[in-house]
């Protein structure tokens, strides 16, 4: 069967890299096959992987413990922490800097990209596509001075939040059941915030924002809405997962959703649970096409970041889920447009 090119909405990775633990850490060298973890370039290549968002994320800087309580039936983990913007800062340039490394070293196998045309050239020319992504703003100060040199240095992409507090908002916290509607909504800095990406170019990530934050950049925002890697509510009512009526608002604004293969977002259990089967996904898949439309539905795989499903495993894996797809009844067009295409389209239609 054909392989369908695949261009991710989310991935971990940059964590895992020898640039970024440094020579003396158990960091992998993402240029060569590896055991550990689900992404580097050959796993890629393997998965028909072309790029994807790679997310840069703070580590909490005074790591709290036992903060998981969960049954049976239910989890819940409490808020992380606000970060210092200063640390936050230090990490992530820590992150930039790691990733334009790997870039360096790669021979041009790796590009940093800014735009839907450089990484169709880069497909073209059989290079991954790195699309830079910051996984809440917490490096950038509420006067934004610092949004403009991050830009300048490449972002294209970011979340006003984590699941954790910061000037800009509130993140929705890991919590099952639970409703997306866990607390106020943007602050004013964050309201700002949106528009001055809306000014850039930069989109604008609403997969840990809560639900009234998400309201908020729906009425201020000039762009379509994009959650890079949610899973449907409706099917696993996770907080982290958008409602009928978010995912109504993405397809009024014609945005996309990047499906995550989070099991503990996609089980109607939560369970978090290798041993979950393709069904799972596909039943989200057929779920968010049916409400949404074919051309706002994409991956978000969280690939380092999360558990999935065992049938996957590893970037390597990406074309079984596009064989279950297929299975289901996925003509080859619709494929390629969850595969590729529907990230171009809204990518085309918000970076500048």
């Amino acid at each position: 069967m054909e392989t369908i090119p695949i261009f991710d909405g989310h991935n971990d990775s940059v964590h895992k890299t020898r640039e970024y633990l440094g020579p003396d850490a158990r960091g992998i060298d993402f240029l060569a096959v590896n055991t550990e973890g689900h992404l580097d370039l050959p796993r890629a290549r393997r998965g028909g992987m072309a790029g994807g968002f790679f997310a840069m994320w703070v580590p909490a800087e005074h790591p709290a413990e036992g903060d998981l309580t969960s049954d049976e039936t239910s989890y819940s983990v409490r808020m992380a922490e606000p970060v210092n913007t200063k640390y936050a800062m230090r990490s992530v340039t820590r992150q930039m800097a790691a990733l334009k490394a790997l870039a360096a070293r790669s021979d041009d196998q790796i590009r940093i990209t800014t735009t839907a045309d450089a990484i169709e050239q880069a497909r073209s020319d059989g290079a991954l596509a790195m699309l830079l992504h910051l996984e809440g703003a917490e490096a950038i100060g509420p006067e934004l001075a610092e949004l403009e040199a991050l830009y300048a240095d490449g972002l294209r992409s970011l979340g006003p939040v984590w699941s954790r507090p910061n000037v800009f908002g509130h993140g929705v916290p890991f919590a099952f059941p639970s409703s997306p509607d866990t607390g106020p909504g943007l602050t004013e800095p964050g309201r700002e915030l949106v528009r001055a990406c809306n000014r850039l170019g930069m989109m604008v990530d609403l997969s840990h924002l809560n639900e009234r934050g998400f309201w908020d950049v729906a009425t201020i925002s000039t762009a379509p809405l994009v959650a890079t890697h949610t899973c449907v509510h409706a099917l696993c009512p996770s907080a982290r997962n958008l409602t009928d009526r978010q995912l109504d608002a993405v397809r009024d604004s014609d945005g996309v959703v990047g499906l995550n293969l989070c099991v503990n977002d996609l089980r109607p259990d939560a369970n978090r649970n290798a041993d979950t089967g393709l069904d799972t996904v596909v039943r989200h898949f057929i779920y968010l096409i049916d409400r949404i439309g074919i051309d706002r539905v994409a991956l978000g795989s969280d690939l380092d970041g999360a558990t999935i499903p065992k049938a996957i495993g590893d970037a390597s894996g990406l074309q079984r889920l596009m064989e279950a797809l297929r299975e289901s009844g996925f003509d080859e067009p619709s494929l390629h447009k969850i595969g590729f295409g529907n990230w171009m389209r809204v990518l085309r239609l918000t970076l500048k």
